[in-house]
């Protein structure tokens, strides 16, 4: 029997700019954070952050702050649920799509500090582990600017 696989979903330019407008300008404190997204595909979201003297949160070592870290994960978390969500409706409009955004909210958030945060410039990984009727959950990844792993979290989103 031949092996089918199902072709990686892509999403449209249209859902993409809204889903980064959104991320980067809708939601005011991701701008103020200077939150940037990389990639997004159903099965990861990818985002910057450059590091700023108003993000410094020890200033005898210049590293970011623990809350910077934690806004930027559950951001990014939400994001990886969106994606996987917006993954499986793709019958749906574009502007669908987005809408779901409007009943998105963080119920649980973890974060584990590994590393000091320093850097001139972090990366945030993040993919959905399971995404349901109400719920979704997602494990993310705060990367210093050679890879090196510094924080991660897990978090838990209602999507409906």
């Amino acid at each position: 029997m031949p092996h089918h696989t199902t072709p990686p979903v892509v999403f449209e330019t249209e859902y993409l700019e809204g889903f980064r407008q959104i991320y980067e300008e809708k939601i005011v404190f991701n701008k103020l954070l200077g939150l940037k997204l990389v990639s997004v595909t159903p099965e990861e979201v990818v985002a910057r952050i450059a590091m700023r003297p108003d993000l410094v949160g020890h200033y005898a070592y210049n590293r970011i702050h623990g809350g910077v870290i934690s806004a930027v994960l559950d951001a990014i978390g939400s994001a990886a649920v969106m994606a996987c969500l917006a993954g499986t409706h793709m019958k749906e409009s574009p502007e669908a799509r987005l809408e779901r955004f409007a009943k998105l909210g963080t119920i649980d958030l973890r974060i584990d500090y590994l590393r000091p945060g320093i850097g001139e410039h972090f990366t945030i990984h993040a993919h959905a582990l399971r995404v349901g009727a109400r719920v979704g959950t997602s494990r993310m990844e705060f990367r210093g600017p050679d890879g090196t792993l510094m924080s991660t979290g897990t978090g838990a989103y209602i999507v409906s």
